[in-house]
């Protein structure tokens, strides 16, 4: 990792601090999606980042996050939803720092995270399109299912 990099938790506070990831997500999920482009955001920014104060306040949700300096280039959200399952909710790397390792950095803390809670069974949704899939697939994820969606505008 870059020296001047840190992996570090969020804190509840610093929630408002993962917009700037947050859109450029949505913006990669446009560009990739084989069958949904402009349909990201599902979920305004306020509402998604409502959501991961409440769960990191309850405990239900853990945010590591790569930060440079002052600016967050990465993060990854852990989800417990019981004593045995849990949810790799978000993995996100900032274009320009991609090819860094710090997908493979946020990974491997989800991972220690899982087996720390006595997590068995992960669950992670990925874009149908997005190349990310590989990154899942070399910590033993495998495609459970599909699930379809029809959307009327």
């Amino acid at each position: 990792m870059n020296t001047s990099a840190e992996l570090r938790i969020l804190q509840e506070n610093e929630i408002g601090l993962l917009k700037e990831c947050l859109e450029e997500l949505a913006g990669h999920h446009n560009m990739v999606s084989t069958h949904f482009k402009g349909y990201y955001p599902r979920k305004s920014y306020i509402e998604v980042m409502d959501k991961f104060c409440r769960e990191v306040n309850t405990g239900t949700s853990s945010i590591a996050v790569i930060q440079e300096k002052d600016r967050i280039i990465g993060f990854c959200k852990c989800d417990v939803e019981d004593d045995k399952n849990g949810k790799l909710d978000y993995l996100v790397v900032l274009q320009f720092h991609r090819g860094k390792g710090y997908g493979k950095i946020l990974m491997e803390w989800a991972m220690n995270f899982f087996e720390e809670k006595g997590i068995e069974r992960i669950e992670v949704k990925v874009v149908e399109g997005n190349e990310t899939i590989h990154l899942y697939e070399l910590y033993g994820f495998k495609t459970a299912s599909h699930i379809l969606w029809k959307h009327n505008k």
